[in-house]
């Protein structure tokens, strides 16, 4: 879908705007077009003071990309122009996944995973920059770990800042889905008063595939979005992101039926369709016209190459409908 075509619909009229959603997986929209380095996977991204819109993704020492109009995009130098040495322990690689960049105090900061496919035996890290661009970051070190006898998986983390000043971090993926700990504004770490893991989303029977969890608050209500089944598999991946919304920040969130996500539940928010494959690993941004869903999605005009989605997303209807 083109930019002018997609600018136009925020004046469409509300209800032919809940005619967009999609009630099968082929109504749902392409992405909206980007050029110039677009191959990717988990990205985050943020609009700087200066205007210029800053990406980073999984690979290396965290990838980059820029962008001047949120259309053309170019490949920059990794995050870390150095990698931690901690990185080594949870990955023989090594190199980092699933970032998640915000901007807090006057300092981008930004929390981000290492480990090795398939393995919980992983960290979550942070790191601040007080220009956001690459090369600037400074390594704050672990945040959080799981090992093989954990029952949960330390990576996709996503930090929410509610209203009262509270900072939570959510994490995970597979073993028993999505969990959350508090976190402390003056450390960026782990709230020593409050050390409790909560649980947000799991699928108690087959699969266990939910991650990538991404909170945003909107209208009164949390919104939980998370990406299920299979990813990073080409063609052949299943991924899809799913929605939930709840009063608490640490919930229950309950989809649009009213399942609770503890229990298999979520509302879709974009799915496979056509040449779009897998679309996930999604992160919500607030831009000048609108939130954004940023994703990638494997490109089966393309041999199952990874690629940039962006959409806007609608809540008129209290739930976030992309378009």
């Amino acid at each position: 879908m083109s930019r002018r075509k997609r600018t136009a619909l925020l004046a469409v009229p509300v209800a032919a705007l809940l005619a967009l959603v999609p009630s099968t997986a082929s109504a749902y929209p392409d992405p909206g077009r980007v050029t110039g380095s677009v191959v990717t996977h988990d990205p985050t991204m943020i609009r700087t003071a200066s205007g210029q819109y800053q990406l980073y993704a999984t690979g290396g020492g965290i990838s980059s990309k820029t962008s001047a109009d949120r259309t053309a995009f170019s490949a920059g130098a990794d995050a870390f122009g150095s990698r931690p040495g901690w990185w080594s322990r949870y990955s023989s690689v090594p190199e980092a996944w699933a970032p998640d960049i915000s901007y807090h105090g006057g300092k981008y900061l930004m929390y981000y995973s290492v480990s090795s496919f398939g393995s919980n035996t992983s960290a979550i890290g942070l790191a601040g920059s007080t220009t956001g661009r690459p090369g600037s970051w400074t390594d704050y070190g672990i945040v959080y770990t799981s090992g093989s006898s954990s029952d949960y998986n330390a990576i996709d983390p996503n930090l929410f800042v509610d209203d009262d000043g509270k900072w939570w971090l959510s994490f995970g993926s597979w073993w028993t889905g999505i969990k959350m700990i508090r976190i402390d504004p003056s450390t960026g770490k782990q709230h020593a008063s409050d050390t409790a893991r909560r649980s947000l989303a799991s699928r108690p029977t087959g699969t266990k595939a939910v991650e990538a969890p991404y909170i945003v608050k909107r209208n009164g209500y949390y919104y939980l979005f998370a990406s299920y089944d299979t990813c990073c598999a080409g063609t052949s991946s299943t991924y899809k992101v799913k929605v939930g919304r709840a009063t608490s920040v640490t919930g229950p969130y309950r989809d649009r039926n009213g399942v609770s996500m503890m229990d298999n539940g979520g509302t879709p928010v974009l799915e496979s369709h056509g040449s779009v494959i897998g679309p996930g690993g999604q992160s919500i941004m607030n831009d000048v016209d609108g939130d954004l869903i940023v994703y990638h999605y494997y490109d089966g005009n393309d041999n199952g190459t990874p690629k940039l989605g962006i959409n806007l997303l609608d809540w008129s209807s209290g739930w976030p409908v992309a378009y």
